[in-house]
């Protein structure tokens, strides 16, 4: 469970349309503010799937081959099938010129609920929903499984942090060496989106049919 965890939190965190969209939050008027609420409103949300698996299964793993287990299996199977499939459409399809997203035109006016509320949105909710399935495995009356939760949410949230706290404790600088972390992530786009979804879609697929056959 910790290594599909840390999997899919490094991909979560490494994803490019929510860090591009933090970014512009943070070079906004009221950008720490923004940045704060679309922070805490996106480690909201994870904590809040994760609470509701525990919910679920009462903090107890379900038996190895039980009916709940080989759901949950099976779900991370076919995510990890839909991320594969996704990254190979992607990478097929010829480029396509686009311009940016409207609501970057808007950026500067939008409040702390639209920050918060665009946090929600950009959710990569196919990694979310794989960290769901794997998190259904968690004991937590042990405190490695407590830890393993935790830090799978502060993990998927690491580069919202430490773009966060660049930003309030250097803002020229940080405004400067984001602008270029953008830039260069709208630029490679595509390729970090392949390659995201292939290595994350082939784990969980692997994973998961190990699961199923042992």
């Amino acid at each position: 469970m910790v290594l599909d965890l840390l999997v899919i939190g490094t991909a979560i965190t490494l994803g490019p349309l929510h860090n591009s969209a933090f970014i512009l939050l943070l070079s906004s008027r009221r950008g720490v503010r923004q940045g704060l609420a679309f922070l805490l409103s996106w480690l909201a949300n994870l904590i809040a799937v994760i609470a509701c698996v525990v919910l679920l299964t009462g903090g107890q793993p379900p038996a190895h081959h039980s009916p709940p287990s080989t759901a949950a299996v099976a779900a991370k199977l076919g995510i990890g099938l839909a991320l594969v499939l996704y990254g190979g459409y992607r990478r097929r399809r010829p480029p396509r010129p686009h311009g940016p997203p409207r609501w970057r035109a808007r950026i500067d006016d939008a409040s702390t609920v639209t920050a918060a509320g665009l946090a929600w949105v950009l959710q990569p909710w196919a990694l979310v929903g794989a960290g769901a399935a794997t998190a259904v495995d968690a004991d937590l009356s042990t405190l490695s499984d407590w830890l393993a939760l935790s830090g799978y949410c502060l993990l998927a949230t690491l580069s919202l942090i430490v773009m966060e706290m660049f930003t309030i404790w250097a803002p020229t600088t940080a405004n400067a060496r984001l602008d270029a972390l953008r830039d260069w992530m709208d630029q490679h786009q595509e390729q970090l989106i392949v390659t995201l979804s292939l290595i994350v879609g082939l784990w969980l697929m692997g994973r998961s049919i190990y699961d199923l056959v042992v």
